[in-house]
Parts: structure tokens; sequence; C-alpha cells
């Protein structure tokens, strides 16, 4: 298995990166895991998007599903197209949400239909099966519907914590992972408002507790500077930990 950084950009696309988004590649199947602000476009340099097998969203702010929009464009219009219907795992509101984004009015935005594209699946029911991955999910601690996500393939596993603040359920959904690719957004400190992210000292706990293999901070908004949260994360796990970069490759 195969993790494929399209963009690591916390809150929003930056200056070097888009916002969050990434590809998880078997021999056989390849998901788009979030697609945020600028990922599209990434995702183009590495694939044809008539070739997705399915679309899994963590969350529906803005920074992890914008490009949602550009997907469908591509897939409706394009002379290639349509292509096959998608599955697409995510939050209860997905298909609701997802139609609003890309309605062309107000006017229309209820009677917006989208299962030309997509076939919704909600993470609420319980695991799913993505061609030759294994997908499970867990609510997590953030100011929406939000879900980290665990993915298995072969014997190995990976964790993609999404937007959350410290949570016991991120912890027991990473528990034995061989990479947590997990969020960091700020440093640490006491004033920080619970329930919406993580610092780099408390995704290196999540690490350490979850007894993961191997961390791999993402999510780094373009203020902060990811070495001080990368220096944070390993004062709190001994095993190897590193920032991700945009079109990074990662052996899972």
């Amino acid at each position: 298995m195969e993790l494929i950084v399209l963009g690591c950009s916390g809150s929003g696309a930056g200056p070097t990166s888009p916002a969050s988004g990434y590809l998880v590649r078997t021999r056989s199947t390849t998901l788009a895991l979030d697609l945020g602000n600028g990922t599209f476009g990434t995702l183009q340099r590495h694939m044809d998007p008539f070739d997705l097998d399915a679309v899994v969203l963590s969350h529906l702010h803005p920074d992890h599903c914008a490009d949602v929009s550009g997907l469908i464009v591509h897939r409706r219009y394009h002379p290639d197209g349509p292509g096959k219907v998608l599955p697409l795992h995510g939050p209860s509101e997905s298909e609701v949400r997802l139609a609003v984004a890309y309605a062309p009015s107000s006017d229309e935005r209820v009677a917006t239909d989208l299962t030309d594209v997509f076939d919704y699946h909600v993470f609420a029911d319980g695991p799913a099966g993505v061609g030759d991955i294994a997908l499970s999910s867990a609510p997590v601690d953030h100011p929406c519907e939000a879900y980290g996500v665990r993915l298995e393939h072969d014997g190995r596993v990976l964790v993609y914590s999404g937007d959350t603040g410290p949570c016991d359920t991120l912890v027991d959904l990473a528990r034995g992972a061989d990479v947590l690719l997990c969020e960091a957004t700020w440093t640490d400190s006491p004033d920080r408002p619970p329930g919406v992210h993580l610092s780099g000292k408390q995704a290196g706990e999540v690490a350490r507790q979850a007894g993961v293999k191997r961390l791999l901070i993402t999510h780094v908004p373009a203020w902060y500077d990811g070495e001080d949260l990368l220096t944070e994360a390993r004062g709190e796990f001994s095993g190897p930990a590193e920032l991700v970069r945009p079109d990074g490759h990662y052996t899972i």
C-alpha cells in the first residue's frame, strides 16, 4: 500500500502546497482520501481521474472536500466521460453538502442530483470494502461531524486522523497501525480551544499511546513552522516521525 500526498497545508492551501488530500494505492485499487482546495490539479499529475476507484472524505470542511466539485465536472464533461459511478464514503451529510457546493445557483441546490457521479456510503453504517482495501472509521473531536479513517491491505494498516482534538476514539482506531497520518495544526499551549485540532505534542502522544510504528505529520498551516510541530511530536513519540511533503510517496 502506498500513500501519495496531493496536499498537506492546514486550514487551506498555502504558498507551497494545496490543502489536505491524498491518494492511497495498491496494485489494483486507488482511492482519494480527502480532496481539499487545490488537490484535484495535483491528482492529475499522478493519475487519470477516471481511474479512481473511490473517494473517502474525513469531514466536509472546504480544506478537505472543496475539490470534489472539480472531480464532478471532470467526470461529467470530459470528452472521455462520463466515468463509472464512484463509491463515496463520508459523513452523513455528504450527499446534501456536496450537492449544495456544486449547485449552479441557490434556486437549484435542492434539486442538484450527483448520483450519476457518486454512490454514497455513510461511515456510521459501519466498515466497508474499497476494492482490496478494508475501510473502517471512528468519530473524532471536531466542530463538525468528522471521522478518523483506518485502511487495511495485505496485513498493513494506515490510519488517518482527519481533523480532531485529542480523543480516545482516535487512539483506539490507530492501535498498532504501521503508519499514522496525523494532523498537527498548532504548537502546544493550554490556551488552545478544545475539540478542534491537535498540537505537535498531542500528535506524538496519540502515536505513542496507540503504539504505531511510524508517524507522519500533516495539516500544518502556512503560518506555523512544521519543524516546530515535528520537534514537539518527537518529544512524545520515540519511533520514526517526519513531516509529509506535497507529492511525497510513502510506502505503508
